[in-house]
């Protein structure tokens, strides 16, 4: 049976809406819930601050241009994040009691990370080859901790996945992520460097039991490279797909992998938007074209909105997953 996800992120900016944001998914995505993410709450809750919440043993705090690393303890603002993530925890804990199915959580990865976060004297950890290694090792480090945590609090749970969000992968691997002073780019990372951190992330994933996704939306992600450093499910946004992208999923699909595929869109529609009638055709044409049966993909395949919903209004956040649950019903 084909099941319906989210990405992650919902609107909101209250701890109120992050309560009934709980309610939603656990409600609309009943055979695959997911910890939201509100970043409209702020810089501790955006997706780089929730990631540096899971990291171990490194001190960071935030500066006018953003999430640094201190070289020494943490700064308030990270001793926020990981307590915003606590409470999170908690909300999730009281409201999923007796939850017994599959649940999925979602951390920002290395290469996101390298992207966003600065060095302590300065410019973005990428430019370091060494402070990037250390980043993404406290990231795997940290994030078997955080896994431990979730399933000592959802003591019934069957399943759990991870998903990995390198919206920025694209960018490090491309040159395009600018310096500090915004004249230039840093430079590319090697394609062994890049997949030997994603390994090191997923393989912490593996090692605490759980199923390693890997998320991006950007154009020009590398999909066999987050095949080949373990993922073993890809989630993407329909409309960003290019002929290489399908290729390479297919080959996931018929090696037993799983995908998400974002076809309900994020953002611009209303009431009047697409029905899930059309976003089953949507779905069929597009496993026409790979040449594979719905009957024999199954609950490989997997139906999400696209990637954004944190900038939808809460009346189409729902809808959209309304969607998806439908969708996915279909197929």
């Amino acid at each position: 049976m084909t099941t319906a996800t989210a990405i992650g992120s919902l609107p909101g900016t209250e701890q109120r809406d992050f309560d009934e944001a709980v309610r939603l998914v656990l409600g609309e995505l009943p055979d695959l819930p997911h910890l939201p993410e509100l970043p409209g709450r702020g810089a501790t809750a955006s997706m780089t601050g929730r990631a540096l919440a899971v990291v171990a043993e490194l001190g960071v705090d935030l500066q006018p241009a953003g999430w640094r690393l201190t070289g020494g303890g943490s700064g308030i603002d990270h001793r926020r994040a990981r307590s915003l993530l606590g409470q999170d925890l908690d909300t999730l804990e009281e409201q999923a009691q007796g939850f017994t199915g599959t649940f999925k959580v979602q951390v920002a990865g290395p290469w996101t990370l390298a992207a966003t976060v600065e060095k302590p004297r300065g410019d973005k950890v990428l430019a370091d080859h060494g402070a990037r290694a250390d980043l993404a090792q406290a990231l795997a480090e940290g994030l078997r901790a955080h896994l431990r945590d979730v399933r000592r609090r959802l003591p019934g749970l069957q399943r759990l996945v991870v998903q990995v969000d390198e919206p920025a992968l694209p960018a490090v691997l491309g040159g395009k992520v600018p310096t500090a002073s915004g004249f230039g780019r840093h430079r590319t990372v090697d394609l062994p460097e890049a997949s030997a951190h994603l390994e090191w992330v997923l393989a912490a994933v593996v090692a605490e039991d759980a199923v390693p996704w890997v998320h991006s939306c950007a154009p020009g992600t590398p999909l066999d490279l987050l095949r080949g450093a373990g993922a073993r499910g890809l989630a993407v946004d329909h409309s960003q797909l290019s002929a290489a992208d399908h290729d390479h999923l297919a080959e996931a699909l018929e090696a037993g992998e799983e995908v998400v595929l974002g076809v309900v869109p994020s953002t611009g529609e209303t009431a009047s938007g697409p029905s899930d009638a059309r976003l089953t055709e949507a779905t069929l044409r597009w496993l026409d074209m790979l040449g594979l049966d719905p009957g024999t993909v199954g609950d490989r395949l997997l139906i999400s909105p696209a990637c954004g919903l944190a900038g939808a209004s809460p009346t189409w956040a729902r809808q959209a997953l309304t969607l998806a649950r439908t969708t996915a019903a279909n197929l």
